[in-house]
């Protein structure tokens, strides 16, 4: 961590130094994220445009430098003698995406498709970086609260390192999801509630038995491995940042994540402007749209009701973060309805050949919206980040399409079939 200066409050500006088990404000408690602090100047010095051009590295290790990262443990961990999925995460593909253009009369739309992580999730870049903290810290176990996809991503990365992962997820996460972390032998904990009641109990089991926590908007250093994301985004398109990013909104943690990337690439004077923020929460669970609609960091919890699972969330953990980011590239806040995720589901598969989960399409619904509406302008260039494969919620993408009937096995039979109305 040989640039990085400390951890500041996000409240009240107290600075700590980098610690194990530091994770909030002494002031502030667990309101107070904490924000991972870099000298800019010494950092610049030594990570360039020039020296990322030249890493032949495609992963988020490529912007090592400018990760709170142990530098020597991380060269051993990635030695080729000892080769793991967690040094496969990120550089996912930006796709160029055409008849979506056509169908919003936009000049470039581009589709980031997570669902090509390790465990189809956008969570395991956070995962990446709180597996490397806890083997820093010697951790006995990391735990997490997820409604699924952090979950899952923990598991996955934490398997072939042989760490021990305990998580806890509301009783009505997707099974699919559930699938993943049972067969990637974490040891799981239902909790008859919802992903907040999770989220406060997987904190009090981690204080109490010294756990590490790999918890979002609790743990400053997720935020870090989310925010390459827009490190990829902004090369991957030669370093001429996009006007807007759109991303679906639950925790708030991702967007937050993408605010700082785009802060330290500004500051770094990677890039020219900061592209728009657009967050997109579902109509049902919206908490921080209305705090962002009210022009208050004040937020109030909702009762969360959505099929995106992924962004139901009654009170965002990170939402100072998430408004902020938002507020600081004069972005903005919308909120798309459960019918329209689902027909975002359908036409990116359709249009753009990308198969997302419904809390990790939420973001093209909003573009959908940002158009209809002229929030957006034909000119400008776009990236949708879709954060999760549709795969992890097959009954959702079931919803958006027509079952088809089974046929005899017969010519006949496939003539009949192709001429009835719908096929």
């Amino acid at each position: 961590m040989r640039d990085v200066t400390g951890l500041k409050c996000i409240l009240c500006g107290a600075a700590y130094a980098p610690q194990a088990y530091r994770y909030v404000c002494d002031h502030h408690g667990d309101e107070g994220i904490l924000d991972v602090q870099y000298d800019y100047d010494a950092l610049g010095k030594r990570f360039t445009l020039e020296s990322v051009s030249q890493n032949t590295d495609r992963s988020i290790w490529r912007y090592a430098p400018l990760l709170p990262l142990d530098a020597p443990l991380t060269r051993q961990l990635r030695s080729k003698e000892n080769q793991h999925p967690l040094f496969c995460v990120g550089w996912t593909p930006l796709y160029r995406a055409r008849r979506l253009e056509q169908t919003l009369d936009l000049a470039a739309v581009y589709v980031k498709d997570e669902g090509r992580n390790p465990s189809a999730s956008f969570k395991d870049r956070a995962s990446a970086i709180g597996i490397v903290k806890a083997i820093e810290w010697h951790a006995p176990v990391i735990a997490a609260a997820s409604t699924g996809n952090a979950a899952s991503s923990l598991a996955t990365l934490s398997a072939s390192l042989g760490i021990k992962t305990i998580i806890f997820v509301p009783e009505t996460a997707p099974q699919a999801k559930i699938a993943q972390l049972l067969i990637h032998g974490a040891t799981v904990l239902p909790v008859q509630g919802t992903y907040d009641q999770a989220f406060d109990l997987c904190l009090e089991a981690c204080r109490t038995f010294g756990w590490y926590s790999r918890n979002t908007g609790y743990n400053p250093y997720l935020s870090e491995g989310k925010k390459t994301a827009a490190l990829e985004i902004c090369e991957q398109l030669a370093w001429q940042a996009p006007d807007c990013i759109f991303v679906s909104v639950g925790d708030g943690c991702i967007i937050g994540g993408l605010g700082k990337g785009l802060r330290d690439l500004h500051t770094l004077g990677w890039i020219d402007h900061l592209p728009r923020l657009i967050g997109v929460q579902a109509a049902g669970s919206a908490a921080l749209y209305n705090a962002w609609r009210d022009r208050t960091e004040q937020v109030t919890a909702v009762q969360a009701d959505t099929l995106a699972d992924s962004i139901s969330v009654n009170m965002p953990r990170d939402r100072i973060k998430a408004l902020r980011a938002v507020r600081d590239t004069n972005g903005a806040f919308l909120t798309v309805t459960d019918s329209e995720i689902l027909e975002a589901m359908r036409i990116l598969a359709q249009q753009a050949g990308v198969f997302g989960e419904p809390a990790g399409v939420a973001s093209y619904a909003g573009l959908v919206q940002a158009r209809e509406n002229k929030l957006v302008d034909k000119r400008e260039r776009i990236v949708v980040l879709v954060t999760g494969s549709g795969l992890k919620d097959v009954p959702g993408a079931m919803k958006t399409v027509t079952t088809p009937r089974s046929i005899p096995p017969t010519l006949d039979a496939v003539e009949k079939a192709l001429s009835e109305p719908g096929r």
